[in-house]
């Protein structure tokens, strides 16, 4: 399978481009273990192996996990499905429909080689800079410190949503043999990585570093880390698993929302320096280098560094039939937009229904390709009767390489690229915004049973997207809304299935369901929209996925390491 991601070999790698506001250049991945002295020797070497270290923000960009191949997460929920139906491009199809692929001896979404890898890579690094860095003064090594602290938390964060505890390593060791640290040992961990890198970065860089981490970034990672802490510690109440070094304590939830909500709070204090906004123009986020909602992305650049994102889920003739249709919009997904007006889309309304497309959120439109959809100087015909972009049934083929629910993702997608194939794609992905600052915060004060401060954050979202203010009153409504909001604002952008799992909502939401696309026929003048199922067996999301197990061959080297109770 072609990767809807190009994977660059290490060899070709000239520069890594991230950004917060702007781009920069980022050295490949080294290769040297940081226990060469050498690379202390020099302040260039410190500074070529620190961005180096940025490379593993790679592994997760557009919402996509590493499962063998890069399939997206959303395409595990109600928000997306892959077309294809078998092992490769249809992983994830084959994951969502059978819990029990899932095992010590396959965990399928598994970080684990990964992420402890770089972990090492880390704190090689920052015992480096502490007993043979060369030419800097204490100011510059507390700012690498800063830097790498800020990366070891986003590995470990990674960690942690998907096991649970697991082991805590603050320093370099070569004792093979570590425990299983407590699932709130493992969250306070992660935000002290993450406050200790916000309370010593620059709140921006010269144009000679930006794209480094920034203080603005690590107070939203704070607070993102924060929000998943106190969400265990609320729904979790031990229902799923009996291991004792997993969930949070109940009686932790408030204080760590309201430290999700301070952590927050300081993002909005650099927003009033003008160091980040919200667009009013949705669609231009995602294609704009400058755009000032992120807080921290990836630049890339032509020719050295590019991605296929276009390739793999733009409609088939942007591409000479190499197109690959990877993922498509649900009928769920699409039926979740508002009207213009803030009011609930609804088949059954009559005026609705009978042009379902029109007057709808400026979200919708952004991120959702229909039947009639103008889209690089075409009309899109997604109807059956167009056998190059049109519906088929999820099935009829194993890799049909078109949409089986009527839409394509239009989110992502650069509108300006006439030639992908050649072309390949070099738009940014933006790891945090701002806008799910605000909605981290509005659910903080939500849950605190804050209403006015809920409503402030989720309406000034709201009203920049061009709709009314919320209508919700309780904090119970707020939580529907804030739900809700996330599905439109932050589709395709990884967080649903998270979401869902911090929630502990999962294994309602997305077991022993079949998820939906709309079949568009002509109908004389107009057209007929059939809701029909893009699964060919019930979804399955058993309560122990809630903690993926550890890897087998792990558990068997490390003699200190218990599996995970239930695994």
């Amino acid at each position: 399978m072609k990767r809807y991601i190009s994977i660059l070999k290490k060899s070709l790698i000239v520069a890594l481009i991230m950004s917060v506001a702007q781009g920069c250049s980022i050295e490949e991945d080294p290769t040297d273990r940081y226990t060469n002295i050498a690379v202390y020797q020099n302040p260039a070497n410190i500074r070529s192996y620190m961005l180096g270290m940025y490379n593993e923000f790679n592994t997760f960009k557009f919402g996509t996990f590493p499962i063998g191949y890069d399939n997206a997460t959303d395409a595990l929920t109600d928000l997306m499905k892959y077309t294809s139906g078998v092992s490769g491009n249809g992983t994830v199809n084959i994951l969502a429909s059978d819990a029990s692929r899932v095992n010590a001896a396959s965990p399928q979404l598994s970080y684990w080689a990964t992420g402890y890898n770089r972990i090492r890579r880390l704190n090689e690094f920052m015992k480096g800079l502490d007993e043979y860095a060369q030419g800097l003064d204490e100011n510059a090594k507390t700012a690498y410190q800063a830097e790498a602290r800020f990366i070891r938390g986003y590995v470990y964060f990674w960690l942690v949503k998907l096991h649970g505890s697991v082991i805590l390593l603050d320093q370099l060791t070569t004792n093979k043999d570590n425990p299983r640290s407590s699932e709130d040992d493992c969250w306070n961990f992660v935000a002290a990585d993450f406050a200790f890198a916000a309370e010593h970065l620059p709140k921006a860089w010269d144009p000679a570093n930006t794209g480094r981490a920034t203080k603005g970034a690590a107070y939203g990672m704070l607070a993102r880390t924060w929000l998943y802490a106190a969400s265990i510690a609320k729904f979790d109440k031990k229902q799923f698993n009996q291991d004792a070094l997993t969930g949070v304590p109940e009686s932790k939830a408030n204080t760590y929302y309201d430290n999700a909500a301070k952590a927050a709070e300081e993002v909005f204090k650099l927003e009033n320096e003008g160091y980040y906004a919200l667009e009013t123009n949705f669609a231009s986020i995602f294609t704009n280098k400058n755009t000032k909602e992120a807080l921290f992305k990836l630049d890339y650049s032509r020719p050295v560094l590019t991605h296929q994102y276009d390739l793999g889920f733009t409609p088939p003739r942007d591409a000479q039939g190499q197109a690959l249709a990877y993922g498509v919009p649900t009928a769920e997904l699409v039926d979740e937009f508002e009207m213009s007006d803030g009011s609930t889309f609804s088949w059954q309304n009559p005026t609705m229904a009978a042009n379902p497309y029109s007057n709808r959120e400026q979200r919708f439109a952004a991120t959702i390709l229909y039947n009639g959809a103008t889209w690089k100087n075409r009309t899109l015909n997604t109807t059956p009767d167009d056998p190059i972009e049109g519906f088929i049934e999820y099935g009829a083929s194993s890799e049909p390489k078109r949409t089986v629910t009527g839409y394509y993702a239009k989110k992502f997608l650069d509108p300006t690229n006439l030639d992908i194939v050649v072309n390949k794609s070099v738009q940014s992905w933006i790891e945090m915004r701002y806008a799910e600052v605000l909605l981290i915060h509005a659910e903080a004060k939500a849950m605190l049973n804050d209403v006015d401060g809920a409503k402030g954050s989720l309406n000034k979202l709201r009203n920049t997207r061009g709709l009314p203010n919320t209508p919700s009153q309780t904090s119970t409504e707020l939580m529907t809304a804030i739900e809700h909001e996330r599905i439109v604002e932050l589709a395709f952008e990884g967080h649903r299935y998270w979401d869902l799992r911090r929630w502990r909502k999962a294994h309602t939401v997305l077991n022993n369901v079949r998820f939906t696309g709309h079949k568009v026929t002509p109908s004389g003048s107009s057209f007929n929209y059939e809701t029909v199922t893009v699964d060919n067996a019930n979804r399955q999301f058993t309560p122990a996925l809630y903690y993926i197990p550890l890897p087998m061959d792990e558990d068997l080297r490390n003699d200190a390491l218990e599996q995970i109770k239930g695994w």
